[in-house]
C-alpha cells in the first residue's frame, strides 16, 4: 500500500481522451506546497459543510447554488494572487480567476459528483491538489461513460470544453484509492479550485 504515488505523471487527457481535460502533473514544487499548507492553515475555516472550506474573491452560496455581488468577500489575497496570475499568463485561463474555494478532505471524505454552476462560474475550472494523492471520478450524464483519474500532490487539473460542461466530476467518500492495481492510501489532502464568477 503507498501513500504517495510518482508512478503516473502522464497528461490525463491522453489517457481517456475527454475533451477540455487537461493535467500538469508538477504544476508547483513541495516547497510552493509546504507555503501554500501554511498561508491556508493560517486562515479561519469555514464547517457549514462536511469538510471544511475556505471562500476568497466571492462566496458561494451552496444553498441557492448561485454567486451575487452581494457575496463578494474582497479582492484575491496576496499570498493566493501569483497563482491566479500564473494561470492567465500559462493560457489555461482567459483570465485572471477572481474566486477561489480551499477545500479540505480528511481521509474518508469526498464531494459528490457534480458540474461546476454554469450559470454561476466561467469556461474554465482548474484544481490544484495539496497533500494526498486521490482518484477523481468522472462521468458523462448523457452516455453514462466513467473514467477515473489520479491527482497528485501539487498537481492541477484544469476543465474546459466538454469537461467543464457535459461530465460530472466527484471524489468518492473512502480512506483508500486502487488505480492501475494500486492501493494508495489517503492523508489529508487540501484543494484549490480557480473559478471566474459570472454575474
Amino acid at each position: 500500500m503507498l501513500s504517495q504515488v510518482g508512478l503516473f505523471s502522464e497528461p490525463i487527457s491522453s489517457v481517456s481522451n475527454i475533451p477540455g481535460l487537461s493535467y500538469i502533473p508538477n504544476f508547483i514544487d513541495k516547497k510552493i506546497e509546504k507555503e501554500l499548507i501554511g498561508n491556508i492553515d493560517a486562515q479561519p475555516w469555514l464547517q457549514d459543510l462536511k469538510r471544511r472550506v475556505q471562500h476568497y474573491g466571492y462566496r458561494y452560496d451552496y444553498k441557492a447554488r448561485n454567486v451575487t455581488p452581494e457575496l463578494k468577500l474582497g479582492d484575491i489575497p496576496n499570498w493566493l494572487l501569483p497563482y491566479c496570475q500564473k494561470l492567465k499568463n500559462d493560457l489555461l485561463f482567459p483570465a485572471i480567476p477572481d474566486q477561489v474555494i480551499v477545500n479540505e478532505y480528511q481521509p474518508g471524505q469526498g464531494i459528490s459528483a457534480h458540474i461546476d454552476c454554469i450559470p454561476c462560474f466561467g469556461p474554465t475550472i482548474a484544481s490544484l491538489s495539496l497533500g494526498s494523492t486521490c482518484v477523481m471520478d468522472l462521468g458523462h450524464g448523457k452516455t453514462g461513460q466513467k473514467v477515473s483519474t489520479l491527482l497528485e500532490p501539487c498537481s492541477l487539473i484544469v476543465l474546459s470544453g466538454d469537461a467543464r460542461y457535459l461530465w460530472q466530476h466527484a471524489i468518492a467518500a473512502r480512506k483508500t484509492d486502487r488505480y492501475n492495481g494500486i492501493t494508495i492510501q489517503r492523508v489529508r489532502r487540501i484543494s484549490l479550485t480557480f473559478r471566474t464568477i459570472r454575474i
